[in-house]
């Protein structure tokens, strides 16, 4: 019997057992990305994070009984905008983006949610989903649009453990001359001339970013389920609506049993973001360095703890990656990772206590001793899925240098030395180096490896 699993959960701050609705379907709804730019460092980390998670419900639950539901938000504010800003259609743009994405989750060696629906798919669940906020008394119209009357829910503010006025104090909220109160968001908007557009009840429009989540969790999950995950930063006011309106249009006590969060990541100790202006996309990493050493990255800190992003951690996970190739082999076979191993994952996703028992692993494989079950337990989360070859790869496109010219210098430089011009034979070293050659001379041979 495989271990209890325990998650922080952000209902209440604690760190509780996870008992699933039911063992045989559990359900995991993570919030997807808005495809109007590509994706950021910032935004990888859920994406690992959630994925980790994945693979350790599916561990102790069996692949078949686990449904991990992450949407694609494809019509936003900030898609319109995107799009008029590049002289682009929406519907090029939000291709563009979401292929782009996809390429970024295969890159960090992500496994594929079970679905992926888009907000656009699902318009009818939410039109459905207002009219039945409108005929319980918790959402009002005014001349197209239509609002969720926040103040008739008293829960409201349970998930950020904040009153009401506590929360608007500390957010930006949406100015309108059309709401009852300041607090009140909307589910559906009308759109302008040449904006994507929904015939409903309340005229043409589009619908409220947080009722898109409600609606496709619901769809897919039912009116309630067990783990809703994201960032730190959709606390509030995304999951306090998602909570308000799904409650209310379902009628239930609970919308997701556990909500996850995670940290932001930072540079220099100030958050990722793109109204930052401190952003590092995905994709400009794609063609210098493996994705391992980006995963590993993110997975070098608690998720509950925000992680520092610098070139000194990539530089460390790259090393640490490194030398663990050094035991892999294409012939070993996959072996069973025993839940011992994997006992930090099941306690709150320690990936720094599962990382330690790796480091413990390749110390017994770097002297033969259990090779293949350090490569399974580090294929378990992600690691080690590339052979060396591959591996090596991206460490020749960092190379300034052929290998033919590398091979050439090294027989100057042995030249060198058999003419005892130390001098020289040093100095070729020294520019292969620069170069991100190292060489190594034993047993009267000398060996190069890319830095």
């Amino acid at each position: 019997m495989a271990k209890d699993i325990f998650l922080t959960n952000s209902l209440n701050g604690k760190k509780d057992k996870f008992t699933p609705k039911n063992e045989k379907s559990v359900g995991m709804y993570v919030c997807g990305p808005t495809v109007y730019d590509d994706p950021h460092i910032g935004n990888a980390r859920p994406l690992v994070v959630f994925d980790i998670l994945f693979r350790i419900l599916k561990k102790k639950y069996g692949s078949s009984s686990v449904n991990y539901i992450r949407n694609i938000t494809d019509i936003d504010d900030k898609i319109i905008k995107a799009s008029n800003d590049q002289k682009i259609s929406i519907k090029d743009l939000t291709l563009k983006i979401t292929e782009n994405f996809h390429d970024d989750c295969k890159y960090l060696k992500c496994e594929e949610p079970t679905k992926e629906p888009k907000a656009t798919d699902n318009i009818n669940q939410m039109l459905d989903m207002i009219t039945d906020l409108e005929n319980q008394g918790y959402a009002y119209s005014n001349k197209n649009h239509v609002y969720f009357e926040v103040n008739k829910f008293e829960d409201y503010g349970k998930l950020s453990n904040k009153k009401l006025d506590e929360l608007i104090a500390g957010s930006r909220v949406e100015v309108s001359e059309f709401k009852k109160n300041p607090e009140d968001f909307v589910l559906w908007k009308p759109s302008a001339e040449n904006e994507p557009s929904w015939d409903s009840p309340w005229g043409k429009g589009r619908p409220g970013w947080h009722l898109e989540c409600s609606a496709m969790s619901k769809k897919f999950l039912g009116n309630e389920f067990d783990i809703h995950g994201g960032g730190i930063d959709l606390i509030f006011p995304h999951h306090e609506n998602e909570i308000a309106q799904s409650r209310c249009a379902n009628d239930t006590k609970v919308f997701a049993n556990y909500w996850i969060h995670n940290a932001f990541i930072t540079m220099s100790n100030e958050k990722m973001a793109k109204s930052q202006g401190n952003i590092l996309k995905i994709k400009d990493f794609r063609d210098k360095i493996s994705g391992q050493i980006i995963r590993l990255a993110l997975m070098s800190a608690h998720y509950k703890q925000p992680l520092d992003w610098n070139d000194k951690l990539l530089s460390d996970c790259e090393s640490t990656l490194d030398k663990w190739y050094k035991v892999y082999s294409s012939s070993l076979k996959s072996v069973k990772v025993s839940d011992e191993i994997l006992k930090p994952l099941y306690e709150d996703l320690n990936t720094p206590g599962y990382i330690a028992n790796l480091h413990k692993l390749f110390e017994k494989a770097n002297k033969g001793e259990n090779v293949d079950l350090f490569i399974s337990a580090c294929k378990f989360i992600g690691l080690m899925n590339e052979n060396t070859e591959e591996w090596n790869e991206f460490k020749k496109k960092r190379v300034s240098i052929t290998e033919s010219e590398i091979e050439n210098m090294l027989s100057l430089r042995d030249k060198a030395r058999e003419n005892k011009n130390y001098k020289e034979a040093d100095r070729i070293r020294d520019e292969l180096l620069d170069k991100g050659v190292l060489i190594e001379d034993k047993d009267g041979k000398t060996l190069w490896k890319f830095k």
